[in-house]
C-alpha cells in the first residue's frame, strides 16, 4: 500500500487557521497546518478508501510507520505487526496519545471517491480520521523537537482491533505501550458537534460493554402438551422481560447499569416447543464497581429465573470493556488545552455515553482523558451517525484535532501534574 500525497483535486482541504482569540503555538503550528493540511487529508482518504479488519491492520501499521520514519522519527511495529508504537523527544516520563486503526464490517454507502475499495468493510467509526490526528501531531511534534521546542516525550500508540471483542488494548498494554507513561488521552468523532468542536467531561465518560448468552434445553414437545415438556418459549420469555428488570433493582440506579437482548431465537414450527433456544444482548454499565460484580449477579438472576420453568440452562457471560471514566486532572489539562487552540467557546461539555470503548483499559494503570472531536459540517442538519454505512466528516475537523492534541501535549509535559 502506497500513500500519494497530493491534495485531492477540487475540494477545499486548507487549514482554516485559528479562530479569533485563539493563542499561537511555538514552532508555528498554524503555518504547520496551512502547509500540510491537504496532505493529512489525504492520508485520510487513503486509509479510509483501504480499511482492514481487526486484528489485521497490517498495512494501515506499515504506512504509519513509514510516514513517522520519514519525519525522522524511530517507530516500532506490535510483535504482530498490527499497531504502531513511536516515541518523540526525551524524557523519564511520557505522555501517551492513543489512535484506533481498525475498521467495522459495514458496507460503505457513500458516493465519494475515497468510498472503500474492500467490500462489506469501512471507516465507519472515523477511526482513520484517529489515526490520521494522531500522525498528524507525531509530525507536527517532531518538528516541534527539532527546533528543541518540545518540553519533554511524547508517545503515539496506534492500536488495532477496538472494535472486536476481545480487544486490543490488552495486548497493546501487554507489549509495553504504558512503560514510562504517566498519562494518556485520546479524542473520538462525535458527528453531533459540528467541526470546531469538541466535548469534554470529567468522570464518567463511556460505559462498560460486556455481552451475555443464554442457552436453554429441554427434551422439546408438541405445544397442546406443555405440562409434560419444559416450555422453552415461555422461559426465554421470562428471562427476557424478568432479568433486566431484577437487575434494575439489585444495582444502585446511580450505576447506570442497562441489560438489552439484541437476538432471539428458539423453534421452527407454530405448534412444535423447540428443545433449544438461545438469547443473546448487551450489558452496559458506567460505575466500574457495578462492572465488577455484574458477571456473578447476571449469571445468577438468569439461572434463578430459569429455575422453576424446567429448562437446563448454560449461561455464557463475555467480557468486554470497563468503563472510560475520566481523570480530573487530565479532563482540566485537555480541556484548557482545548480551549487554547479554538477558543473558549469551542469547549463544551460531553455527554455520557452508554457506548463502549477499550481505551478504558489503559485507564486501568494510569490517569488519562478522552474527548470527542466534531465531526459534522457547521449548519448542516445531516448527522450521519456513527456505525452506519454513509458515515462521514468534514475534514476540517482533522486540522483541529491535531491542534488540539498538539496544545495537550505542551500543556501536559510542562503542568508537572503527571
Amino acid at each position: 500500500m502506497t500513500t500519494a500525497l497530493t491534495a485531492p483535486e477540487g475540494v477545499d482541504t486548507s487549514w482554516p487557521g485559528p479562530p479569533p482569540g485563539a493563542d499561537p503555538l511555538p514552532g508555528q503550528l498554524d503555518r504547520w497546518l496551512a502547509a500540510r493540511g491537504a496532505e493529512l487529508v489525504t492520508i485520510r482518504r487513503h486509509i479510509h478508501a483501504h480499511p482492514e479488519p481487526s486484528h489485521s491492520e497490517f498495512e494501515t501499521a506499515a504506512l504509519i510507520a513509514r510516514e513517522l520514519t520519514v519525519a525522522g522519527l524511530s517507530p516500532r511495529l506490535l510483535p504482530r505487526g498490527n499497531g504502531v508504537i513511536c516515541d518523540i523527544g526525551e524524557g523519564d516520563r511520557a505522555i501517551a496519545f492513543r489512535a484506533d486503526i481498525d475498521a467495522l464490517p459495514l458496507q460503505d454507502l457513500k458516493d465519494v471517491p475515497y468510498r472503500s475499495t474492500v467490500d462489506k468493510l469501512a471507516h465507519a467509526c472515523g477511526h482513520d480520521v484517529h489515526t490520521t490526528v494522531a500522525l498528524g501531531l507525531g509530525l507536527a511534534l517532531a518538528q516541534l523537537n527539532e527546533q528543541g521546542e518540545l518540553p519533554g516525550r511524547v508517545r503515539l500508540i496506534f492500536q488495532p482491533a477496538e472494535e472486536a471483542m476481545p480487544s486490543g488494548a490488552p495486548e497493546v498494554i501487554s507489549a509495553g505501550a504504558l512503560k514510562d507513561v504517566s498519562a494518556i488521552f485520546a479524542l473520538h468523532c462525535y458527528p453531533q458537534l459540528p467541526a470546531g468542536l469538541v466535548g469534554v467531561r470529567s468522570g464518567p465518560f463511556t460505559a462498560a460493554a460486556d455481552a451475555v448468552e443464554v442457552k436453554l434445553s429441554g427434551p422439546g414437545g408438541h405445544t397442546a402438551r406443555p405440562h409434560l415438556t419444559a416450555d422453552l418459549v415461555h422461559a426465554l420469555g421470562r428471562v427476557i422481560i424478568d432479568v433486566p428488570s431484577l437487575l434494575n433493582r439489585r444495582i444502585d440506579p446511580r450505576a447506570g447499569i442497562s441489560l438489552v437482548w439484541g437476538a432471539v431465537h428458539a423453534g421452527q414450527a407454530f405448534n412444535a416447543i423447540p428443545g433449544a433456544g438461545e438469547v443473546r444482548g448487551t450489558v452496559r454499565v458506567l460505575s466500574r464497581e457495578a462492572w465488577r460484580e455484574a458477571p456473578e449477579l447476571v449469571t445468577k438472576l438468569i439461572h434463578d429465573v430459569v429455575a422453576g420453568t424446567g429448562a437446563e440452562v448454560d449461561v455464557n457471560y463475555i467480557r468486554g470493556v470497563p468503563p472510560v471514566i475520566n481523570d480530573r486532572m487530565a479532563s482540566a489539562i485537555i480541556a484548557g488545552a482545548a480551549g487554547a487552540a479554538l477558543g473558549a467557546d469551542r469547549v463544551v461539555e460531553a455527554e455520557l455515553s452508554m457506548g463502549g470503548e477499550d481505551f478504558s483499559f489503559y485507564l486501568e494503570h494510569v490517569p488519562g482523558a478522552m474527548i470527542r472531536l466534531g465531526t459534522a459540517v457547521p449548519g448542516s442538519d445531516v448527522r450521519h451517525d456513527l456505525h452506519q454505512g454513509d458515515f462521514d466528516v468534514d475534514e476540517r475537523a482533522i486540522g483541529y484535532g491535531v491542534r488540539v492534541m498538539t496544545h495537550t501535549a505542551l500543556a501536559a509535559l510542562s503542568s508537572g501534574a503527571f
